[in-house]
């Protein structure tokens, strides 16, 4: 491994998501995206070929090719331990898509062997580093809105049916919106409040079946497994409480709503599933909702693994780190339990925020290779 320059990256799992996370990938001084891998050769092979790296090949081969520091999982859900586990097992970090993990064993596990093996885990969502969402939560931090108390979270939508060509695993065990969208919202609400402390919570499903509503398929009926409205009271170990509702049972869209309420005042935060947008402050003595001024650059998918390659090249910790990706893991399987139960259920994983960024931190300048810091 070496200790200079841009990090090199393999990319393994060349399907939709990829090209969200390429052009960030590729465009990023930090890094040096060495190899795309896929269990589809041809495909792997087109991907490389599409974003200008040398090598498309197979899995085995990224994993050990000789320049290969970093390893970004973006194969299913249902092969991230295997595949992170290889990534680790030949001495590399690796930076998983969500789900971090299936569950919280095998999240810890993985934990584990990075730790014995002296290399490190991250995990998405990264939406928490846009520029936003930073600036929103240094404002906490500085005391903007007094003693933070409570947030109200919603994501209210009638379902991805109506649009997506093949929404069944949505509505598998393991998606629905919890599962599906929790990542981005509980991300951002856990770097503001810390760990979550214990959950209660209920669920319900508007209907058994739906219906595919676009492309070939379309009009095909499908089973529901899981429950398509979840609402939930999270209780924090720093005593701030949150309330939240994830629905794909509404027929009034709502999404992208973050408040977080304190002493003196209300913080509306940038939509945790986006990648722009800009906070709002509304103090008790407003009238209206002020806006809160953000840096002007842009960023996309892919920005929490630029943010890991610097820390990697800087020996200090990362944001995105695999301890927070398993503690919003824990805690919608810990939502999920208390839907069943109907009684709290008690988060016990935890993990350290990182301090917000500074504000002058942009994804796209680089850093490290040239050997000072933003942060």
């Amino acid at each position: 491994m070496t200790g200079h320059g841009p990090v090199g990256v393999a990319v393994v799992g060349c399907g939709t998501v990829s090209h969200q996370y390429l052009p960030t990938l590729t465009t990023s001084p930090d890094l040096r995206v060495v190899a795309c891998a896929d269990l589809d050769l041809d495909r792997a092979g087109a991907v490389a070929a599409r974003y200008g790296v040398p090598h498309g090949t197979d899995v085995p081969t990224a994993l050990h090719h000789p320049d290969v520091e970093l390893v970004v999982n973006l194969t299913i859900p249902a092969a991230h331990d295997a595949v992170a586990g290889a990534a680790i097992a030949a001495g590399r970090h690796v930076y998983n898509e969500k789900p971090l993990s299936m569950d919280r064993e095998s999240g810890g596990r993985l934990l584990a062997a990075a730790a014995d093996a002296g290399v490190r885990v991250g995990g998405a969502p990264d939406t928490f580093l846009t520029a936003g969402t930073q600036a929103a939560l240094a404002l906490l931090v500085e005391g903007a809105v007094g003693t933070p108390q409570t947030a109200l979270l919603l994501m209210q939508s009638p379902g991805p049916e109506s649009w997506h060509e093949s929404p069944e695993f949505l509505y598998q065990r393991g998606a629905g919106p919890l599962f599906d969208l929790g990542p981005y919202y509980l991300t951002v609400l856990a770097s503001a409040f810390g760990p979550a402390s214990r959950v209660a919570a209920a669920g319900r499903r508007a209907f058994p079946h739906r219906t595919v509503g676009a492309g070939p398929r379309a009009g095909t009926s499908f089973p529901v497994e899981v429950p398509t409205h979840v609402t939930a009271l999270v209780e924090f170990v720093a005593g701030q409480v949150a309330t939240l509702v994830f629905s794909f049972d509404s027929p009034l869209p709502r999404t992208g709503f973050l408040e977080i309420t304190g002493t003196t005042a209300t913080l509306a935060l940038p939509d945790p599933n986006g990648y722009d947008g800009q906070p709002r402050l509304r103090r008790a003595t407003d009238d209206d909702w002020v806006p809160v001024p953000v840096p002007g650059h842009r960023s996309g998918r892919g920005i929490g693994v630029v943010e890991m390659a610097r820390a990697i090249r800087l020996d200090r910790p990362h944001r995105a780190s695999g301890e927070q990706a398993l503690h919003v893991l824990d805690l919608m399987m810990s939502i999920a339990e208390a839907a069943d139960t109907g009684g709290f259920v008690t988060v016990k994983s935890s993990f350290t925020p990182a301090a917000p960024l500074p504000s002058g931190w942009d994804p796209a300048v680089a850093t490290t290779v040239v050997g000072r810091s933003h942060g």
